[in-house]
């Protein structure tokens, strides 16, 4: 007899989606029965939580990475991080238990009446199976949908007692050639618009390119380099994403693009041409009005996500994958030595603190990028200190720096704690503002379950900064609710199990972060931010 469940399992296997992330709920035992050996649950304390590990995983393995929630309200929890991880396309195939379908008309406690609603939103496949013997189909059908350009999360909704239906006949056959079955989309670009593309380098005076998330993602990393070094061509960071995919120590580099329209298009004065690979254009905010493009400026745009080609406000679009086209136009453009407008940017001496037993945010990064090898992996979610982090601790090789595309908190903790279990060889450090923090703090519990090598680095201002500067910029006297109150978070580690220090000056803060980087387990470390003297 060959059940709903085992050929659901063998589909997983045959895609390498054995870690799966959850936060069981009665619903959901039938799928995790005699849960295999083969397989590793990590389990969540709370469905955010879950996700944002997912997130994290999937990111740093490149591999699409199996979640399981517990029907409407495990999904409702969850809803927030998905708006990160389909900001940051990652391949999530995100499961949830369904009440019996005999009592499915009742309402019973526990159905979810409108299953594939709740999640459509921010997934891009949402589905429930009409039948018990369309469930390996339907994930089949799931997978390839999140790991298909542009890749992202999708949901299905199965019911409690599909997984022990037996499969027999054509519904059998189904099911095996589902999991036998592989869609490949290479999006390989046209020779049309790579002659466009390489037209527009070759005859430029002064070009850009503004390297995006995807390229990192796609391993093209090294490549952009290549290929900025062959054209002579001026680098920019997006005004926002998720990963950074050029070296941010680079004499080419040019820091990352402003978010506001009318200072973006000023910081491409000096550019004739300027090519944007794998990211939007642009993602702008807050609004500030203003041209899009300096004059005599053309832009082109490589993305594989067709309806990110189609909201740009500018710009001829290739719809191809962005690490292949640049690959191509590695190979393809003239070699030139043409001088490059700019200046890589460069870190000022780091101001001290004026309040005793505190650290400026540049003192402490100035320390991390001492203490942190340049092959480790820094998670950040501390957006009032984001610049400082870059500017400090420059991004110098594939794959080692996350941060979240849509601008929602809760991702940094718990897809630190990810990452490190894709990947243990590389130190992981969260960079994490105290306010962040509160977001998933439960992803604590996971690290030290399983003892995950991760360095938790809690910078604490007691304060939402970021939005007391978004305060200022938009006139908004009075707004409430912009400081917090003051929270032992060195405590509240030791409670998950973490281990955890406070430091108050930079040999300490120092001496906490080496203890960290060499641990086979999580740690914490909780540093007071003061404000600069004079």
């Amino acid at each position: 007899m060959v059940t709903v469940r085992e050929m659901a399992l063998e589909l997983f296997r045959a895609h390498g989606m054995t870690t799966v992330f959850g936060n069981p709920g009665s619903t959901e035992l039938p799928m995790l029965q005699q849960f295999p050996d083969d397989f590793r649950y990590v389990l969540g304390l709370q469905e955010a939580v879950v996700v944002g590990m997912a997130d994290g995983y999937a990111q740093a393995s490149g591999r699409p990475t199996l979640v399981n929630l517990h029907t409407a309200p495990g999904v409702g929890n969850a809803v927030g991080a998905l708006v990160n991880a389909a900001a940051n396309k990652t391949p999530l195939v995100v499961t949830a238990g369904q009440q019996v379908r005999p009592m499915l008309a009742l309402e019973a406690m526990l159905t979810n009446p409108r299953a594939t609603e709740l999640p459509r939103p921010t997934v891009k496949f949402s589905g429930e199976p009409a039948r018990a013997a369309d469930v390996p189909a339907l994930l089949a059908r799931a997978i390839h949908a999140a790991t298909t350009p542009p890749t992202g999360p999708v949901f299905v909704s199965i019911p409690m007692d599909d997984w022990d239906v037996e499969l027999t006949g054509p519904d059998l056959e189904v099911a095996q050639r589902a999991v036998r079955r592989s869609v490949r989309a290479p999006l390989l670009p046209d020779e049309s618009g790579l002659g466009t593309l390489v037209a527009a380098l070759d005859g430029a005076t002064a070009p850009a390119l503004v390297v995006g998330g995807d390229v990192d993602a796609g391993g093209g990393f090294d490549d952009a380099v290549a290929l900025a070094e062959r054209c002579s061509a001026a680098v920019y960071g997006p005004p926002v994403d998720g990963r950074v995919a050029f070296p941010e120590d680079h004499p080419l580099f040019r820091g990352a693009l402003p978010m506001a329209i009318a200072p973006l298009a000023q910081t491409l004065e000096p550019h004739d041409v300027v090519v944007v690979l794998g990211t939007a254009v642009f993602r702008y905010y807050p609004y500030v009005p203003g041209r899009f493009l300096p004059d005599g400026t053309e832009l082109h745009h490589v993305t594989a996500d067709p309806d990110e080609a189609a909201r740009a406000p500018m710009g001829d679009a290739l719809i191809a994958d962005p690490t292949t086209v640049v690959r191509a136009l590695r190979d393809r453009v003239a070699a030139s030595s043409r001088p490059v407008p700019g200046s890589a940017p460069t870190a000022e001496a780091a101001p001290v603190s004026a309040t005793p037993g505190t650290l400026t945010a540049e003192e402490v990064f100035d320390v991390l990028g001492a203490v942190w090898p340049a092959d480790g992996v820094v998670v950040d979610e501390s957006p009032s200190n984001r610049a400082a982090l870059h500017a400090r601790r420059p991004v110098r090789r594939p794959a080692s720096s996350f941060f979240t595309t849509s601008g929602g908190l809760g991702f940094g903790l718990p897809a630190a704690v990810g990452v490190a279990l894709a990947d243990p060889s590389r130190p992981v450090l969260a960079a994490i503002g105290d306010g962040s923090m509160q977001y998933a703090i439960q992803a604590l519990a996971t690290a030290s379950a399983l003892a995950v090598p991760v360095t938790v680095m809690v910078l604490e201002n007691h304060e939402y900064a970021i939005l007391k500067w978004f305060a200022a910029r938009e006139n908004t006297p009075k707004a409430p609710g912009l400081d917090l109150p003051p929270v032992d978070f060195t405590a509240l580690a030791a409670g998950y199990g973490v281990p955890a220090e406070r430091v108050s000056t930079v040999d300490e803060l120092r001496a906490a972060l080496e203890r960290g980087r060499d641990a086979d387990g999580p740690r914490l470390v909780s540093v007071p931010l003061g404000r600069p003297s004079g």
